[in-house]
């Protein structure tokens, strides 16, 4: 069986934690074996953090202007034993990557940098992750994992 949703949110720091629970919730009910859904929830909230703090794109290219793109998409696909989640934003993409979708890595941050971390976060937890750019010409944060079931998963594959 496979399970696909899509939440357009408020690029907005309540919409973080909100995104969260409802993966969490989600993954509860199909079956996903916690630990799992753990790790996807904190890779979904540093990618939601991301878009909200980098997502859009001042209206008039100064940086106390009003920003476009006042939201950002999350869409979660649970097919088999494979889970894919896309966070995708508005913003001007990712730094010292125009125009490149694929392929770009982020930096490391600096040992005793306070953010930064984030994009390599998510890399640790999921088993793919891919940095590229929308359609828009947004960032694109995918990322999959292998996905163990409960024992009483009612969507469990037999």
């Amino acid at each position: 069986m496979s399970i696909w949703w899509s939440f357009h949110l408020r690029r907005d720091a309540a919409s973080v934690p909100l995104a969260r629970r409802l993966l969490l919730g989600a993954m509860e009910t199909a079956g996903v074996d916690p630990d799992v859904s753990y790790e996807l929830s904190v890779a979904l909230t540093e990618a939601c953090a991301n878009a909200v703090e980098h997502g859009g794109r001042p209206l008039n290219g100064t940086v106390d202007a009003p920003r476009a793109g006042e939201e950002y998409r999350v869409t979660a696909y649970l097919d088999g034993e494979t889970c894919r989640i896309e966070v995708a934003d508005s913003g001007p993409g990712f730094p010292g990557a125009p125009g490149r979708s694929r392929g770009w890595l982020p930096t490391p941050a600096a040992p005793d940098a306070e953010s930064g971390r984030g994009l390599r976060l998510i890399e640790e937890l999921a088993d793919h992750v891919h940095f590229g750019r929308t359609g828009r010409g947004g960032a694109l944060v995918s990322f999959d994992k292998i996905v163990k079931w409960r024992a009483d998963a009612p969507l469990a594959l037999a």
